[in-house]
């Protein structure tokens, strides 16, 4: 597979996990049905569903920062134009940024005890990390219903003191959560310097989408009408 140009690497695995992602959930959901319309069932089945669907949820957000794809309201942007425009487009990134940085910070202070790491300190911005107490190590927790499989049993003495896990410690799919929000605040700060260079001028890019396609269908139709006039000369 060749790489688009201005494609990174980066790129190319952020789209190769979520066309994973969506993979499994169709094959797993798929044999779920089969297995049930035969009086089966697959016990951790709808739970591999939920925890893959929150993943693809949370690094497709930062994709559709990437692509321009996340719905905006760009009435006000719209209606100015040069400097004015790209002034309004950096108060939005910036916006953005806070709001990611916030909820990077809230992920990783939920995710962290799961994985026997400090929180950190400050109740909006982080000053630091907190001392660990011994009621913080929470790496025993678990989930409900999917298993841990036999290649990371070696989890079980570098996290859980060598007991064995039943189920699939919960630290796994919650990771998830600080490092969609890490990436999504990775995608907004290549925005706001796209927009610093003069590439961009707003985040999303609603009107824009909207007008290639028109476009595309105006060709389209374009095609279509010529192949019928050949046809009608034959």
């Amino acid at each position: 597979m060749h790489p688009k140009p201005g494609e990174s690497r980066m790129d190319r695995i952020e789209e190769s996990v979520i066309a994973l992602i969506l993979g499994l959930m169709t094959v797993l959901a798929f044999v779920n049905v089969i297995v049930r319309k035969s009086g089966g069932n697959i016990l951790w089945a709808k739970e591999t569903l939920v925890f893959l669907f929150a993943w693809l949820v949370l690094i497709g957000a930062s994709y559709a920062v990437k692509k321009g794809a996340h719905l905006g309201v760009d009435v006000v942007v719209n209606m100015v134009h040069g400097q004015k425009r790209r002034a309004l487009g950096l108060v939005a990134v910036l916006i953005c940024i806070i709001y990611s940085f916030l909820l990077l910070k809230g992920a990783w202070d939920y995710w962290a005890n799961f994985a026997n790491l400090p929180q950190t300190t400050g109740r909006v911005f982080p000053t630091g990390f907190q001392e660990m107490k011994p009621t913080d190590y929470r790496s025993w927790y678990i989930v409900n219903d999917v298993p841990n499989p036999w290649f990371l049993g070696w989890l079980e003495g570098a996290m859980n003191y060598g007991d064995p896990y039943d189920k699939l410690p919960r630290f796994i799919p919650y990771m998830v959560l600080p490092a969609s929000m890490a990436l999504l605040l990775f995608r907004f700060i290549q925005s706001a310097l796209a927009m610093f260079a003069g590439k961009i001028d707003r985040v999303v890019a609603s009107h824009e989408v909207e007008d290639e396609i028109e476009e595309v269908r105006e060709r389209l139709g374009a095609a279509m009408d010529g192949e019928t006039d050949a046809g009608s000369a034959k």
